[in-house]
């Protein structure tokens, strides 16, 4: 029956009642083996599922049902739980142990997932509160050795004792003497050590293990010990509960590759390692529809780069086969970000100065779609400022050293010793690392991700004309410290490189206009003010070329790819540093962290322990430190650090100074806060204490750009400096901020404070997904391999809370669920039906009925808590009652296809049966209409047999006839043979003996026809060898032809050899002779008759009779003409020279053609060419070389002709001259 809440009633609950009535029925018949109590009301203030909950229809409430909770009773409880949530003051040691007073003036991410689970707990009558605490003061966390340690010195077993150099070393205990202990080291020496001093180590079998859980005594030198252990062989992979721990082994390990990587996907490995927490957060993903980070945390060096590289290659490769090679381009982006974002460091080779979070995007069949990068401050400083020992950003000593010959002429780029920025800390290169092959690599990256080669040139050319800029140097021109620009190489290029001209960019850093209403007054700057503009430029373009890659990335990234809402993050950000000296990048990378470390202690520690107190669990705190006094100091407003910064920075005559002396003014009274001299603070933060120096803190948070430098870059004519200028036109605009203040910043709030809000968003997005946690742990401070150094490990372990996961991890219950969703899944494993059907009682007698111990569950309030191993069985029996039970369906199932199928089996035959019987009716009907149609079909079959008979007794007839002859031909040969034979033997005069034997008969009758086969064959072959001699006697007479032919042909081709040699000799001679007047006629001689030169003597026959006509030079009278003038003279003196050049060359060249063919004729050999005719090809070559005689006649005759001309034209001009005299 259903219990409504009465007047009576209100402060107990439904559920209360229950777990009254169900303890003291327990009380009455209590088992030997007695499961854990259910919880009654806990000491602390955790408020109790509402009353107007009611109970289930079938509940019914037992006749020991206490009555003794009064009305009174509940509203003192409810006073009591009012007074003591009026004040609380803050406890680091064990945070979560006392409730903290909320302050409305420290922000929080946390504030607005509190105020939603708030509202969704009134929806819901949840009894869970996130902020409310016990308040008792817990318990301290004893050691859990401390029971233990009276035993080893009792049996005298191995102990860790504290040398005298502070390390922890293992030993054996030899003998006790009151408070001091004996013990014997490994080395042989023997040293006294306080009792108190001592822990229990571990036995042999436990040293090495994979999971820090699994060891039996849990103490520093224990944890130290095993994670050396498992270092020395390489193995840098260890759990510690649900945390990776990655110790940082500072060389190539055999722990990677594609096999091992199946391994892990087919589940046949187990180990820790950086693909099983991956495998397991893409498992959850599909499994839950649960977005998934992995985060990965440790100091500068320990390793997040290579773990990030690791995790997304894994990822990768369970993903890949989506879209076109997407996973490469995710991969691929690790190559582009980590040439513009590291750098070298003192303490890392590599160094992240930016953070980036990377969401990786899934379809629903589990394939990546998709990504996209979010970046945290990049460190601007290290563009102009870099330490010594140190390196800038990769990407400009990869681009000096690996750019091709013709982009370093364009962008006339030079070694990276010549840029100030790069030389300044005497540090270029890197051991092992070759930029110029990254700088290839970087390429086929930008490649990959589909980024233009135009852009990539812009890109370029930014990087640039950050280096020449570094060169540009000030001269100081009067005595109040004003400069103004040297005009060099570095000024030009520059300038060419932005697009812009030299005098202007002299101007913007030499020159400072203030806007005064409508007027503007141009001020000279001082050195140091001219030096900040031109660095304030230089950190300009690259960290906005920066945020421009980001963008273009993400944007191929996401084109065109559809995403179904699945994602895992990936969180690489800078870790915790401390250096000699830490500016405002330092500050903000620690406040980063301190929010980091947080979000651990909030999900590993204190959230899970808040869960189990508030569920009525019972618990004894494990106390952790904590860090929200540290995020107080950075976070509060007004008096926070951040706060105090950013008015600082509104005021124009603040200094870094009074920014310090304001820190130590109002925040001395935090603990975590410790003011120094000399413009320095120090802040304790959860991994140490770090000393920061002011100097520039100011002047970083403002992160000011001058307008000169804007319009500047506006002006531009390059695309990507145009761009930028734009978009700080564009959030001026948006941010109100005048342009007459004559600086404008880059962001509309100043560096810290978006700073401040990008953690904020970051701290949002983790909180909505399942977090996976990743420490690097740094083995050395040197950066070697293979060397472990304690102290720092056991810093670092201590300021990541890894022993106090695995205490809770150990001791906790990691594996939780409602009553409901126990009930739903594991309610039909149970046997006993007289059990109520509430999820409660269910959950407790399954657990009951598979016999799990008392002490490794426990029943809460609204969960089922159980420890690690124990949902395995009850895992393992409902997948075999599953298997069972689909057995049993597949079996009926089964039963139930058959009896379908053989129904329809016979359905089907029948059918069948049916058609075929009609089918054979028709066919029959069909022919017995065909047979009754046409009755003489059978007369003429019958015919037709009685033919064939007739038709076999003849062949057999015919085929009997012709045996009998040739039967009667062998006989009558044979006796022909015989007869033969007998003539023979009587002229020979030898008497025949009787033939007696039938066998040699029978050979003679065989005999006569072989003999004439032999016959015709012999025959037959003296024909043929008759044919073959008579052809033989043919080929020797063609043989004798064709030599007496060829002999002829060599005799012919040597006399027109000679013939030919003649010709050209001649033809040499004349023009040779031509040639020679020529040059003489013009040497300024006196004019020759051409004809002369030319006689009819020099040329054959055929020029002889040719030329015999031609008429005399000096025989004819001349007559001058006045039209000719001495300038057509001399381009026909020129034409003519050039006809007669022509003239000599083809002669030459047909000389050699007409050479090589007679040449070629007579190597013809006849067995190489036996189709060819030689009389035949002499007969064309003859045709070819009178052919182009006469041709070549009747120019030489032309070019005589002109030549002719030409004298006369020389005497005519001779006359005149003697005429005009």
């Amino acid at each position: 029956m259903m219990l409504s809440a009465s007047p009576t009633s209100v402060a107990r609950s439904s559920l209360e009642e229950m777990l009254d009535s169900l303890r003291r029925r327990d009380e009455v018949e209590k088992p030997k083996d007695l499961p854990p109590a259910l919880p009654a009301r806990p000491s602390s203030r955790a408020r109790l599922p509402s009353a107007r909950r009611s109970l289930p229809v079938s509940f019914v409430v037992g006749t020991a049902l206490s009555q003794e909770c009064t009305s009174s009773q509940a509203s003192t409880g409810r006073e009591d739980a009012k007074r003591k949530d009026k004040d609380f003051t803050p406890n680091r040691s064990s945070f979560g142990s006392k409730k903290i007073k909320k302050d409305q003036n420290v922000d929080s991410p946390y504030t607005a997932l509190a105020e939603q689970e708030e509202k969704s707990y009134e929806v819901s009558h949840s009894h869970c509160d996130i902020t409310s605490q016990s308040a008792v003061p817990p318990k301290v966390c004893e050691s859990e050795s401390g029971d233990n340690i009276g035993y080893f010195i009792k049996k005298k077993l191995r102990v860790w004792c504290r040398l005298v150099n502070g390390q922890w070393g293992l030993g054996t205990i030899l003998s006790t003497l009151g408070e001091e202990a004996v013990i014997s080291l490994p080395n042989g020496n023997v040293v006294n050590v306080y009792t108190g001093e001592l822990l229990p180590a571990n036995p042999d079998i436990l040293e090495g293990v994979d999971d820090l859980i699994q060891l039996s005594y849990l103490n520093e030198p224990s944890v130290l010990h095993n994670l050396q252990s498992r270092f020395s062989r390489d193995i840098v992979y260890s759990k510690a509960g649900p945390v990776l721990i990655a110790v940082n082994p500072f060389k190539g390990v055999q722990l990677y590759g594609n096999s091992l990587m199946t391994a892990y996907k087919r589940k046949t490995a187990e180990s820790p390692h950086v693909y099983a927490v991956a495998d397991t957060a893409y498992n959850e993903m599909m499994r839950d529809e649960v977005n998934q980070s992995i985060i990965i945390s440790g100091e500068s060096g320990a390793g997040k780069t290579e773990t990030a590289k690791i995790a997304m290659q894994y990822l990768a490769g369970l993903g890949g086969g989506c879209g076109v090679g997407i996973e490469d381009e995710v991969l691929h982006t690790n190559v582009i970000l980590e040439a513009f974002g590291n750098a070298k460091t003192s303490r890392n080779g590599n160094s992240s100065r930016f953070g980036k979070f990377i969401e990786i995007q899934f379809s629903k069949p589990g394939k990546i779609c998709g990504a996209k990068i979010q970046t945290f401050l990049l460190e601007k400083s290290r563009v102009v400022q870099v330490a010594n020992g140190e390196r800038s950003y990769h990407i400009f000593y990869e681009l000096c050293a690996g750019a091709s010959p013709s982009l370093k002429e364009k962008l006339n780029l030079k070694v990276a010793s010549e840029y100030n920025y790069l030389k300044q800390s005497d540090c270029l290169t890197i051991d092992g690392v070759d930029d110029a092959k990254k700088f290839q690599m970087l390429l086929k990256a930008l490649e990959m991700v589909r980024i233009p080669r135009e852009d990539q040139e812009h890109a370029f050319a930014i990087l640039a004309s950050v280096l020449w800029l570094g060169n540009i140097l000030f001269q100081v021109t009067s005595h109040e410290n004003h400069v103004e620009v040297v005009v060099d190489e570095a000024v030009t290029t520059t300038a060419g490189l932005l697009g812009c001209s030299a005098e202007d960019l002299a101007v913007a850093l030499s020159f400072h206009k203030i806007k005064a209403g409508k007027d503007s007054i141009s001020k000279k700057l001082t050195l140091q003010q001219a030096t900040d503009t031109r660095d304030a430029l230089a950190k300009f373009l690259y960290s906005s070329l920066f945020d421009w890659l980001v963008e273009q990335i993400n944007k191929s990234l996401e084109a065109g790819k559809p995403s179904a809402g699945r994602s895992i993050n990936i969180l690489d950000i800078y870790g915790f540093e401390s250096f000699q000296k830490n500016s405002f990048e330092q500050f903000c990378i620690n406040y980063a962290n301190e929010r980091l470390q947080q979000h651990f202690n909030r999900h590993l520690l204190k959230l899970e322990q808040e869960e189990y107190q508030l569920d009525g669990v019972d618990w004894t705190k494990v106390d952790f430190e904590d860090n929200e006094d540290c995020l107080t100091l950075i976070e509060k407003k007004p008096l926070g650090v951040l706060s105090l910064l950013d008015e600082e920075s509104n005021f124009p005559k603040a200094t870094d100074l009074t920014f310090a002396n304001k820190l130590k003014q109002h925040l001395t009274s935090n603990p975590c806060f410790k003011g120094e001299r000399r413009g320095t603070f120090g802040i304790r933060h959860y991994a140490g204490e770090v000393q920061y120096d002011t100097s520039g803190f100011l002047e970083k948070n403002r992160d000011a750009l001058p307008s000169d430098s804007v319009e500047l870059l506006s002006s531009c004519s390059c695309q990507l400096p145009h761009l930028f200028a734009l978009r700080v036109l564009e959030q001026s605009m948006k941010s109100a901020i005048p342009l007459n203040r004559g600086m404008m910043e880059s962001q509309k709030h100043s560096v810290g404070t978006k700073f401040k809000g990008q953690v904020f968003k970051l701290m949002h997005q983790l909180e909505r997904t399942k977090p996976h946690f990743i420490r690097c742990i740094k083995p050395n401070s040197k950066q070697l391999p293979g060397l472990y150094e304690n102290d720092l490990v056991l810093q670092q372990l201590r300021c990541c809370g890894v022993l106090e996961v695995v205490r809770i991890s150990r001791s906790g219950y990691p594996t939780r669920m409602t009553h409901q969703e126990f009930s739903e899944r594991y309610g039909f494993l149970l046997l006993d039906t007289s059990v109520s059907r509430d999820p409660l009682s269910v959950s407790v007698a399954v657990l009951q009925q598979f016999n799990v111990l008392p002490e490794m569950y426990q029943v809460g309030y609204t969960k089922l808590y159980l420890r690690t191993g124990q949902i395995a069985a009850l895992e393992a029996r409902r997948k075999q009652i599953l298997q069972g039970i689909v057995g049993v369906q597949k079996c009926f199932r089964r039963h139930l296809a058959r009896h379908q199928f053989y129904e329809l089996k016979n359905g089907v035959t029948t059918l069948q049966s049916f058609v075929r019987g009609e089918v054979t009716r028709r066919e029959y009907s069909t022919v017995r209409d065909s047979c009754l149609g046409g009755a003489s079909m059978l007369v003429t079959d019958e015919e037709q047999r009685a033919i064939i008979g007739l038709q076999s007794v003849i062949r057999g007839w015919l085929f009997r006839r012709k045996f009998n002859d040739l039967l009667k031909m062998k006989r009558s040969s044979l006796d022909t043979s015989k007869s033969t034979y007998k003539s023979g033997r009587r002229f020979s005069g030898v008497k025949d003996k009787p033939q007696k034997r039938e066998k040699p008969q029978k050979q003679i009758e065989v005999m006569p026809a072989e003999l004439a086969d032999l016959q015709k064959q012999a025959l037959k072959a003296e024909a043929i060898l008759k044919q073959k001699e008579e052809e033989n006697a043919a080929l020797r007479e063609e043989l004798q032809q064709f030599e007496t032919k060829w002999s002829d042909y060599e005799a012919r081709m040597k006399s027109m050899e000679e013939t030919w040699q003649k010709q050209m000799a001649s033809l040499q001679m004349s023009l040779a002779a031509a040639r020679k007047s020529l040059v003489t006629d013009d040497n300024g001689g006196p004019p020759r008759r051409p004809d002369v030169a030319l006689s009819p003597r020099d040329y054959d026959s055929e020029d002889t009779t040719s030329m015999g006509s031609r008429t005399p030079g000096g025989s004819i009278p001349v007559k001058f003409s006045n039209a000719i003038t001495d300038g057509r003279a001399g381009r026909d003196t020129n034409g003519t020279l050039n006809a007669v050049s022509d003239l000599i060359k083809e002669f030459e060249i047909r000389k050699q053609t007409f050479d090589d063919d007679a040449r070629s004729l007579a190597e013809v050999r006849l067995e190489s060419a036996p189709n060819t005719s030689p009389d035949e090809e002499l007969r064309k070559l003859k045709v070819r070389f009178e052919s182009w005689k006469k041709e070549y006649k009747v120019r030489l005759r032309e070019t005589k002709v002109r030549l002719r001309k030409l004298g006369h034209f020389d005497a005519d001009k001779g006359r005149r001259k003697w005429w005009g005299r």
